[in-house]
């Protein structure tokens, strides 16, 4: 039995979550709606302020949905009761990020600036110019969006220099040495 599967996920107060035909639900909170479409193998039942997902059998297929659908579901009440949010740094020397209305603007050494908007119950949050806060209540959405802003210089390993996640570290080389 998936370890993960068979937890139950605890529905918080101020969160409703609907079960349709065809395993689409719908998780409404404080923060936002969110909807997916699970997988149709998947049991999804709801009793009171708890939701447990079954399988229907032990092939190989419902195992690995098992695990996935519950925590997709988790996800989904999880972003809507406290929201996600990933946190970027600038690290160079005139590297900066700066928000204007919707716009995020970022000046990372190339001949322009890259633009990236507010979409999606995307937000971006720029206390400084060299940290960037992208919150949203989608966790996938998230993290792509942060992967994509995260692509546009990636830090590199002479220098340090470039976009990188908070948590991440830079694995440092050492530079040519003369004879």
């Amino acid at each position: 039995m998936s370890r993960i599967g068979r937890m139950p996920i605890t529905v918080p107060a101020g969160v409703e979550v609907k079960v349709e035909a065809g395993n689409v639900v719908t998780v409404k909170g404080k923060l936002g709606t969110l909807s997916r479409q699970l997988h149709e193998n998947m049991i999804i039942k709801q009793e009171g302020a708890v939701i447990v997902v079954e399988r229907p059998n032990d092939e190989k297929e419902n195992k690995s949905l098992h695990g996935l659908t519950r925590t997709l579901l988790n996800n989904m009440v999880e972003g809507v009761t406290n929201g996600y949010s990933k946190k970027l740094e600038i690290n160079g020397v005139g590297y900066r990020a700066a928000k204007a209305g919707k716009t995020l603007t970022l000046n990372l050494g190339y001949s322009h600036n890259i633009t990236f908007e507010e979409k999606d119950g995307i937000t971006f949050d720029v206390p400084d110019s060299n940290t960037i806060f992208v919150k949203g209540i989608d966790k996938q959405l998230v993290g792509q969006i942060a992967a994509e802003i995260r692509s546009k210089r990636p830090p590199e390993p002479y220098l340090g220099k470039g976009v990188k996640y908070d948590y991440e570290r830079i694995r440092r080389k050492a530079g040519k040495t003369g004879k």
